[in-house]
């Protein structure tokens, strides 16, 4: 039990942003390409309230941590997009859909940035270390998770965006089913093999991106 309240304490605050942020993005992007639907409803919001979903948020990563799923993930209340109020439907997609992971690529950034400055100014305090782990580990799951090509993810919706107008129709029809489909590949642990792979290399990027600043506090 003190595992579990340990964790939560660690997890909460990354989560909570992570999730804010990238529903955030995704109504900001609607609203740049034209679509105000989730602008008018209060959805381009940084208040977490605003985009928690009990069962997406709370119930599927409780599940899957009593199932023993590698990655522990979720979803927030989908911010409501009518596509067909973007300028260009099928391209503005795209857009809009890789809005939410760009969002977690760049707070796993400032995670980093985060660690780096508990480094340099020798903060040994482990609850911030933690924490600085846990925003990391938290927005590159997400960012692998979201970008995963089945609908409703945004990996699904950016490829039935690039897809032609017939297979992207036909592509698109998958998305009743596709958190069954996830969960299921979740439960089976094939989803590691997409999951391990995006989050190995988004990581990579991430230090890459960093090499210059770790190289002169090093």
């Amino acid at each position: 039990m003190n595992d579990l309240i340990q964790t939560f304490a660690v997890y909460a605050l990354p989560i909570l942003f992570a999730i804010t942020l990238h529903e955030a993005a995704h109504a900001y992007a609607a609203k740049y390409f034209g679509d105000p639907t989730a602008y008018q409803l209060g959805r381009m919001s940084l208040n977490p309230i605003k985009h928690i979903d009990p069962v997406g948020t709370l119930l599927i990563p409780i599940v899957l941590f009593f199932v023993g799923s590698p990655f522990l993930f979720g979803y927030a209340k989908p911010v409501p997009i009518d596509f067909g109020k973007l300028r260009n439907p099928k391209r503005d997609m795209a857009w809009v859909a890789l809005a939410g992971p760009a969002a977690n690529f760049v707070m796993a950034l400032m995670w980093l940035l985060f660690s780096l400055g508990l480094f340099a100014f020798h903060v040994g305090e482990p609850y911030f270390l933690k924490l600085a782990k846990a925003g990391v580990e938290t927005n590159l799951v997400i960012f692998a998770f979201n970008l995963f090509p089945i609908p409703p993810l945004d990996g699904g919706r950016i490829l039935t965006s690039l897809l032609p107008s017939r297979q992207a129709y036909q592509f698109s029809r998958l998305e009743p089913y596709g958190f069954f489909i996830v969960l299921g590949l979740a439960y089976l642990h094939v989803l590691s093999f997409w999951m391990g792979p995006v989050i190995f290399v988004t990581q990579g990027a991430l230090q890459l991106l960093l090499s210059p600043l770790t190289f002169l506090l090093s």
